[in-house]
């Protein structure tokens, strides 16, 4: 090979290989951004960091000192009128301290497809909700979020470890970040087993 044609050559195969390597570092920021990393040891649900429906992290540790009810929905699910009695909960029991947190997942029979703006659209219009809606996530399986591997880990609390088995399971957490009891997805928010619960850690 002349050495004109070896210098072209090297030089081609020099460009490639950085390009590569910036598409590769592109894609694992994208990766990085879309997925907050899961803390290592984490002791609490206030050691996680989440995403709101509009795309914006939260700290979970901001919501320190109150009871947060943490739900995962649906748009088009048998329960997914349990949309008005969280409104009607949340609005009884804001003033005192009760958080109600909402992530949409499409893990049940497809039935939420739609992108986040269009869950928000949804619960606003159609139940006018107010609480916290968050991104949607999936409580289940291999690209589980990291707060819900926590939710539903044996680790966590044996007492109420065990996958998610369907839109609107609740999961009740205390002031400290502790789960204090787990509502199958069927019972609704505004029963009085969940409401006793509830004014109970409010006190």
């Amino acid at each position: 090979m002349s050495k004109p044609l070896f210098i072209t050559v090297s030089v081609a195969l020099l460009a490639a290989a950085i390009a590569s390597l910036a598409t590769f570092i592109g894609a694992d920021n994208t990766k990085a951004e879309a997925a907050p990393a899961a803390p290592s040891t984490p002791k609490s649900v206030h050691d996680f960091t989440v995403k709101t429906i509009l795309g914006e992290p939260v700290k979970l540790n901001s919501y320190k000192g109150k009871v947060l009810l943490i739900v995962n929905t649906a748009s088009l699910c048998g329960n997914t009128p349990q949309y008005a009695s969280l409104e009607t909960l949340h609005q009884k029991y804001k003033g005192q301290g009760l958080r109600v947190l909402a992530f949409p997942a499409n893990n049940f029979g497809q039935q939420e497809p739609g992108s986040d703006q269009e869950i928000k659209e949804f619960c606003t219009t159609k139940y006018r909700t107010t609480f916290e809606l968050f991104s949607k996530i999936e409580v289940k399986g291999p690209n589980q979020a990291p707060l819900y591997k926590y939710l539903t880990s044996k680790d966590t609390d044996p007492k109420f470890a065990g996958e998610v088995e369907w839109n609107f399971a609740k999961f009740l957490v205390g002031k400290d970040g502790k789960i204090i009891n787990r509502f199958p997805a069927g019972t609704d928010p505004m029963t009085p087993e969940v409401e006793k619960t509830i004014a109970a850690a409010l006190k």
